[in-house]
C-alpha cells in the first residue's frame, strides 16, 4: 500500500516538474520573439522593395484556392467568387539566425509591417476598391514571407448564353502587380491550376477545372513586360432546374396549339385556344429575357419560344381562315373541282373524316350487324320506312300526271256542265303550279344545304390536316433543341 502511494506521488511529481519547464520554454520563446520583432524592425522600412540589389528581380509565388461561387450574374456579366490568396516571396532585410534566438524559426506578424507586392485582380468589377484584409503573415529565418489572405472578388466574366441553359462559361482571374513591372516583380505561379480541395459545391454550376497561364505583356504606354497569372474558371451549369421550369411547360403548352384544328368549329373556343398559347408562351418568354443579357446572341430556348411563338400566330391564322370555309353556307360558291377531287376523295380517306352519320371504320357492315341486333322485324320496319319515303318523294313527280288523269275523267264523264269543268280546270292547275313551286323550294334548298355540307367537310378535312403537320413541326422542335443541348 505504502509502495503505491509512493509510486504516484513521483509521478505526480514528474509531471508538475515538466509543466514548470515547458511553460519556462514558452515564456522563454516569448521573450526571444519580442527581442527579435524590436531587432528586426528597428530601421526596416516597409515602402521600398525588400532587395539588396535594385537591378534584382523579386519573385512573388502565387496561388488560388476557390472555396465558392457566390454568384454568377449573367445579365451584367459579373462573377462572384470567394477565394484564398496566398503570396510568398523573401524579404532580404527580415533575415536571422534562429540559434541566436533559442530555435526561434518563425514569427507571426500583421501584414501592413512588411513590404508586401501590389498584386490585383486586373478584371475588377467592384465599386469597391477598399485594401485587402490585414490578416498577418508568417514571416521565417531565412526572409520567406507567406501572407495568407481571404477575398470576395467581383470579376468580369464574357457570358455566353447561346446554348442556355445547357451551357458552359469560362471565366478569366488575370492577376498581377498595378506598378512593379516584370524587372523589378516577376510573378510565378505556383500550381498549374486553382486550389479545389476546399470547394464548396454550388447549387448551380459544376466546376471542371481551373487551369492557370502565366502570360507576359508589353503594353503601348511602356516598354517593360508586366507579367500576370491568369486563372480559367471552366463552369457546367446545371440544368435540371431550368428544364422542369421553364422548357417542359413550354413543350407542354405548344403540344396544345394543334389540338385547337381538333376542337370543333361550332364550339367557338378555337381562336381562344391559340391566342391563350401564345400569351402563356409570351410570360415565359419575357421570365428568360429578364435572367439574360441584352445581347445579339439569343440563347437556345428562347430560340425555341420564339418558333413556338411564330407557329402558334400561324395556326390561330389558319384557323380563322379554315372557320371562314365553315361557315360559307348556302350563299357562296360551290366547291370547286380539283377541291371536290383532292380534298373531298382523296385527303378526307387519308385523315380519316366522313360525311355527317358515318363511322371511321365501316358504316355498311356497322348498319347490318344493327339490323341483326333488332332482329327480322326490326329491319322490315326500316324497310317499310324507307320505301314510304322513297314513294312520298315519288308522289310530288306523278302527281302532275294524276292530276291530268283526273282532269280527262272529268271531261268524259261531266262533258254537259261546261262552266263547271273550266273552273275546276282552272283549279288544278293553280294547284299544280304551286305544288311545282314547293317542290323547286325543296329542291334548291337541299341543293344549298348540301353545298354547306361540303363547305364544312372542306374545313374539317383541312383541320385535320393541318393538326397532323403542327403535331410533327411540334415534335421535331422539341427533338432539335434537346439534341443541340446534347
Amino acid at each position: 500500500m505504502k509502495i503505491n502511494s509512493l509510486s504516484s506521488f513521483y509521478v505526480s511529481l514528474w509531471l508538475l516538474f515538466t509543466a514548470v519547464i515547458l511553460q519556462a520554454v514558452e515564456s522563454a520563446k516569448g521573450k526571444y520573439a519580442h527581442m527579435l520583432f524590436n531587432e528586426l524592425f528597428e530601421d526596416y522600412s516597409n515602402a521600398l522593395r525588400p532587395v539588396e540589389d535594385t537591378d534584382k528581380v523579386l519573385n512573388v509565388t502565387l496561388q488560388i484556392t476557390l472555396s465558392q461561387i457566390k454568384d454568377m450574374d449573367e445579365r451584367n456579366q459579373i462573377l462572384s467568387a470567394y477565394l484564398w490568396i496566398r503570396q510568398s516571396w523573401y524579404d532580404a532585410y527580415l533575415k536571422w539566425d534562429k540559434d541566436k534566438y533559442d530555435g526561434l524559426d518563425s514569427i507571426r506578424i500583421p501584414s501592413d509591417l512588411v513590404w508586401r507586392p501590389d498584386i490585383v485582380l486586373y478584371n475588377k468589377a467592384d465599386d469597391d476598391f477598399s485594401e485587402p484584409v490585414n490578416t498577418n503573415v508568417v514571416l521565417r529565418y531565412d526572409g520567406k514571407i507567406t501572407w495568407d489572405a481571404p477575398a470576395i472578388t467581383k470579376s468580369s466574366c464574357v457570358v455566353d448564353v447561346s446554348y442556355f441553359p445547357f451551357d458552359s462559361q469560362q471565366c478569366n482571374l488575370t492577376f498581377g502587380s498595378w506598378t512593379y513591372n516584370g524587372n523589378q516583380v516577376d510573378i510565378i505561379n505556383s500550381l498549374d491550376s486553382g486550389d479545389l480541395s476546399d470547394f464548396i459545391e454550388d447549387v448551380e454550376w459544376e466546376i471542371h477545372g481551373m487551369p492557370a497561364v502565366k502570360n507576359v505583356i508589353t503594353y503601348g504606354c511602356c516598354s517593360e513586360p508586366y507579367p500576370d497569372v491568369t486563372f480559367t474558371l471552366i463552369l457546367k451549369r446545371k440544368s435540371s432546374f431550368y428544364i422542369f421550369n421553364l422548357l417542359l411547360p413550354c413543350i407542354l403548352i405548344s403540344f396544345l396549339a394543334p389540338l385547337g384544328f381538333y376542337l370543333p368549329a361550332d364550339s367557338g373556343e378555337k381562336v381562344s385556344l391559340g391566342v391563350t398559347v401564345l400569351l402563356a408562351l409570351t410570360v415565359f418568354q419575357l421570365m428568360v429575357a429578364e435572367i439574360m443579357p441584352p445581347s445579339e446572341n439569343v440563347p437556345l430556348i428562347g430560340k425555341y419560344y420564339i418558333a413556338t411563338m411564330t407557329m402558334i400566330t400561324a395556326s390561330t391564322a389558319l384557323t380563322i381562315i379554315i372557320m371562314n370555309l365553315h361557315h360559307c353556307g348556302s350563299e357562296a360558291k360551290p366547291v370547286p373541282q380539283w377541291a371536290r377531287v383532292v380534298i373531298l376523295d382523296y385527303m378526307s380517306k387519308i385523315f380519316f373524316v366522313y360525311d355527317v352519320g358515318e363511322n371511321c371504320t365501316s358504316p355498311k357492315r356497322e348498319k347490318e350487324e344493327e339490323c341483326k341486333l333488332e332482329g327480322g322485324d326490326g329491319c322490315q320496319r326500316r324497310h317499310k320506312e324507307v320505301k314510304s319515303h322513297l314513294s312520298n318523294r315519288n308522289d310530288d313527280s306523278d302527281l302532275k300526271g294524276q292530276l291530268n288523269g283526273n282532269l280527262n275523267k272529268s271531261y268524259g264523264v261531266h262533258g254537259e256542265n261546261v262552266r263547271e269543268t273550266v273552273n275546276c280546270c282552272s283549279c288544278y292547275k293553280m294547284l299544280i303550279k304551286n305544288i311545282e313551286y314547293i317542290a323547286n323550294c325543296v329542291r334548291d334548298h337541299k341543293a344549298n344545304r348540301a353545298k354547306g355540307i361540303e363547305w364544312k367537310k372542306v374545313a374539317k378535312v383541312m383541320d385535320r390536316f393541318f393538326m397532323w403537320v403542327f403535331f410533327i413541326m411540334v415534335f421535331f422542335m422539341s427533338v432539335l433543341i434537346i439534341g443541340k443541348a446534347a
